[in-house]
């Protein structure tokens, strides 16, 4: 007989919130690995980037706006501290702290979204076409963030249980890689400025 002794206590599982954050979050990562790598596929292959006719990207502004998403991190993060710890007003204040910060940057970006189709159309071309499949995808993610935000301030209305604990936590979760997948799709767009 060996030495091994099976232990009596088991490891407590991860919760299905978890799980599902850990799998969209994957998915998600593998998505837009294949859009940033076909950008630099038609990127390397084009004589000139951006074609002709089309704007350099403009770099501030959507620095500035970047900053403003990814500081949403911080207060997302201390709502999912907060609910561990059972603060249900603290959480909900850094939701909806977060929030404010989420909705500006998405307003934002919605309006220069439709701007920018009027100055060069969608089926122009390929960068045009990548360019605003990178855009529409990191904007689609971020209006997804914004609704699981609410529908989080919404179940937090009947105060704090496990399942809300686990939520804000997958949720926070989810706007980290949301906030990594913006920063690199952002870059991504900026490096056509920068050469």
């Amino acid at each position: 007989m060996s030495g091994y002794v099976a232990s009596s206590v088991e490891r407590p599982s991860k919760p299905a919130a978890w799980w599902g954050m850990v799998i969209l979050i994957a998915s998600e990562a593998t998505l837009f690995g294949a859009f940033i790598g076909t950008y630099f596929y038609l990127r390397f292959r084009a004589p000139k980037w951006p074609p002709d006719g089309i704007p350099e990207p403009r770099v501030v502004v959507p620095l500035i706006l970047l900053a403003a998403l990814l500081a949403s991190s911080i207060p997302m993060q201390l709502a999912s501290n907060a609910a561990r710890a059972g603060r249900l007003a603290a959480t909900r204040h850094f939701l909806v702290l977060a929030l404010i910060l989420q909705a500006g940057y998405f307003a934002y970006e919605v309006h220069d979204f439709s701007d920018q189709l009027k100055t060069f159309d969608i089926s122009r071309d390929a960068y045009s076409s990548i360019y605003y499949v990178l855009l529409g995808a990191d904007h689609a993610h971020v209006a997804l963030g914004i609704l699981f935000s609410l529908w989080l301030l919404w179940k937090l209305t009947r105060g704090l249980t496990t399942y809300r604990v686990h939520a804000t936590q997958g949720i926070a979760w989810y706007w980290h890689a949301v906030n990594a997948l913006t920063l690199v799709v952002i870059l991504t767009l900026l490096s056509a400025a920068i050469g």
